[in-house]
Parts: C-alpha cells; sequence; structure tokens
C-alpha cells in the first residue's frame, strides 16, 4: 500500500452537486485521502445545505451557485451537470486553467447524437475515460470524458471477446440491462415516483433509442468489433445498481467461458470475475464490475452469455470519475475508492 502521508492534496469542485452522482462525488471527495472539496453548486438548491456521509462521519456540505464557484483556485472541476448543458462549463473550467472530468454525454464518443457544436476550446477527442480499456491517455490529461453507466457495464463485459476477435462478424450482441431509478436522475418525474416504480418493472427507451448506445457502438468499433447493438434497458424498483445480461454470438465456442476476461483483467484492481452469476447486493457502494459469463446450451451458433454488474452511481459515474481524476492528477488509482 503506497505511503500517502507526504503526498500532495488537490483541490476540486464539484458542479451540480445537488444530483445522485453529484452527492456520490462529494462524499468521495471529503472521504479522500488527497483531495479536498472546494466548492459544490447547484442551481434549484442553491443556499441550501446537502448532507452526506463519508468515512462513517456526516458531512453538511454547503451548495453554492455555479457562477459563484471560483474555477481558477481549484486543480479539477468534476461537472456533474445535465446532458448538452456541460459542455459551457467544461469550457469554463479549461479556460481557468483547471483540469475537468465531464460525467455528461457531451463530451463522449459520439457526443450522446448530438449534433450541436461544441464551445471553442473545448476538445472534440477528449480521452474516453474507462481505465481498464483505455488508461495510457488518461495519465495527466487535462479533459476526460466520463462514460455513461450502461456503457461501463456492457463494454468493460464486451471487450475482452471484441479485443480476442471472438464476437461473430455482422452478428448482434443483444442487452438486456436494469438499472435502479436513480439512474433516471434527481429531477422529479411521475413516471419515477414511489407509487409508479414500487412493485414494478418495465422496459424504457426501446427500439434502440437510448443515448448510451452511441459510445458503445463507437468504442467496440475501435476494439475491433463488427456487430450490431440491440440494447433494451428496463427500470428496476431499487434504488442503485446496474444488471446486465448481455447475448453475444461468437466466432467459435469457448472451452473455459470466463478465459478471454482473465486474459485481459487479470491485474485490474477494479474488476472481478466470478464462476457463479453477479448480483446487484455484491457491488452496492464498490467502485467495480463484476463479470460472470455462461455457454448457454441449445444452441445451434456458438453464443455466449455474459453478466455484469456495477453500481451505477459509483463505477458507473462518480467513483469511475474519481479513478479518472486520481490518473489525472498522478495519483495512485485506487485512493479513495472502494474495491
Amino acid at each position: 500500500m503506497p505511503d500517502l502521508s507526504s503526498s500532495p492534496t488537490y483541490r476540486v469542485g464539484v458542479l451540480g452537486a445537488s444530483g445522485y452522482s453529484g452527492r456520490e462525488l462529494c462524499a468521495l471527495v471529503i472521504g479522500h485521502p488527497q483531495l479536498t472539496l472546494a466548492f459544490a453548486t447547484a442551481n434549484t438548491q442553491r443556499g441550501t445545505t446537502l448532507r452526506v456521509r463519508a468515512g462513517g462521519v456526516v458531512h453538511d456540505v454547503p451548495l453554492i451557485a455555479p457562477e459563484e464557484a471560483d474555477l481558477a483556485a481549484v486543480d479539477l472541476v468534476f461537472a456533474a451537470l445535465p446532458h448538452g448543458a456541460s459542455a459551457e462549463w467544461v469550457g469554463r473550467v479549461i479556460a481557468a486553467g483547471a483540469r475537468v472530468v465531464d460525467l455528461s454525454s457531451d463530451l463522449r464518443p459520439g457526443h450522446g447524437g448530438t449534433t450541436h457544436a461544441l464551445p471553442d476550446g473545448v476538445p472534440a477527442d477528449a480521452p474516453y475515460g474507462m481505465p481498464e480499456l483505455f488508461r495510457a491517455p488518461l495519465h495527466g490529461a487535462r479533459t476526460v470524458a466520463n462514460p455513461g453507466c450502461y456503457a461501463t457495464s456492457v463494454l468493460v463485459a464486451l471487450a475482452p471477446l471484441a479485443k480476442a476477435g471472438l464476437i461473430a462478424s455482422g452478428g448482434t450482441v443483444s442487452i438486456a440491462a436494469a438499472s435502479g431509478v436513480s439512474g433516471a436522475g434527481a429531477s422529479p418525474k411521475l413516471e419515477y415516483l414511489f407509487a409508479e416504480v414500487t412493485e414494478n418493472y418495465r422496459a424504457y427507451g426501446v427500439g434502440n433509442a437510448h443515448r448510451h448506445l452511441f459510445e458503445m457502438r463507437d468504442t467496440l468499433t475501435k476494439l475491433g468489433a463488427d456487430c450490431d447493438l440491440l440494447f433494451t434497458p428496463h427500470l428496476l424498483p431499487v434504488d442503485r445498481g446496474i444488471l446486465s445480461t448481455i447475448t453475444v454470438p461468437l466466432t467459435r465456442t469457448l472451452t473455459d467461458p470466463l478465459e478471454p476476461f482473465r486474459a485481459m483483467y487479470a491485474d485490474e484492481p477494479f474488476v472481478e470475475l466470478t464462476n457463479g452469476l453477479p448480483a446487484l447486493a455484491d457491488v452496492q457502494h464498490r467502485n467495480v464490475v463484476r463479470i460472470g459469463a455462461v455457454t448457454p446450451t441449445g444452441m445451434r451458433h456458438p453464443t455466449l452469455l455474459v453478466f455484469s454488474a456495477i453500481d451505477n452511481l459509483v463505477k458507473g459515474a462518480a467513483g469511475q470519475a474519481v479513478q479518472n481524476a486520481n490518473l489525472m492528477l498522478g495519483l495512485p488509482e485506487t485512493a479513495g475508492l472502494q474495491r
């Protein structure tokens, strides 16, 4: 374990701290041995106090208006702002001289399907912050595009197969992924009220309509896969977590379903492999992707079932953002994160 007692401390800010990912970020920053929370912003909740728990202690975090944040006085900013509104603030952070991790879809591969131009000074090719796949560009980076939660669950599960050339060319990878309600954000909406969600389970964004598909497709192509994706998200009546069930057509049958994953992830601190089936309870409040794989019987063509579980607010958002920040600042990648 590295000795962090003499290591530098960095000042960071959180834009959009009143959302679920923003709250999680504040808690992680407060509990981080080398980060100090300099400010936390909110729009409608400006002037109020955010209560978060870190290290078993409850902390009250004052929320200020975004315009009051001194961007030039921090080393790094986490932008946990709505899609489409984040890029402008990313530009302001860059102009102020700070590093930035953007949690929206604005800078991700495919830019969430939007066609609007990015503000001046905002890179259109910011490194994609999925360390298990693309770690090298993150070291010392000034700007990082944090992946989407569904994309994290799916891409970490498919990357070993894509890189090994095991996904059948022209085949269809079918993804059924279920997320807790926190994935929909903190803005009040009728369909996410308790009475609408509890004792219920439903699909949404059907017909390949979800924004995370753009970064999934782009990334899989870069990894060498030539396949279609059929992605159907579902809403679970739980607070947090994503479980993805992925059906993959293969070029050949695998004697050991987990062999490609062991080969690629043997030294990854935040990837867990299981001979069983991953469950949400295995990953809640942890910055890990837990993966299992099964060869189904009765199939005419080589097929693999891959199962992937993450906490959508941690490895799917705030935890991965801190993991990226650690790499950007030259800190141990695992600092401040629960494994």
